[in-house]
């Protein structure tokens, strides 16, 4: 994912968690690598795709097809 665009990190994350799901863990989830904000927090401030989503594959037991 060397160019993550927004719509690909969405859907990578809702393969991963489904679609409800996804967005509780974006909304609700703290993330230490993200220096103690949320996915969507992240995203808010500007933090890039990649970075956010690697943070999520750090975190959870993300399987390489998504990765």
């Amino acid at each position: 994912m060397a160019d993550v665009r927004l719509s690909v990190f969405w859907d990578r994350m809702n393969q991963q968690f489904g679609e409800v799901y996804a967005t509780s863990v974006a909304k609700d989830h703290v993330l230490a690598e993200l220096g103690g904000r949320t996915v969507e927090q992240a995203l808010a401030e500007g933090q890039p795709v990649k970075r956010v989503w690697e943070a999520v594959c750090a975190t959870f037991d993300v399987p390489q097809r998504l990765r």
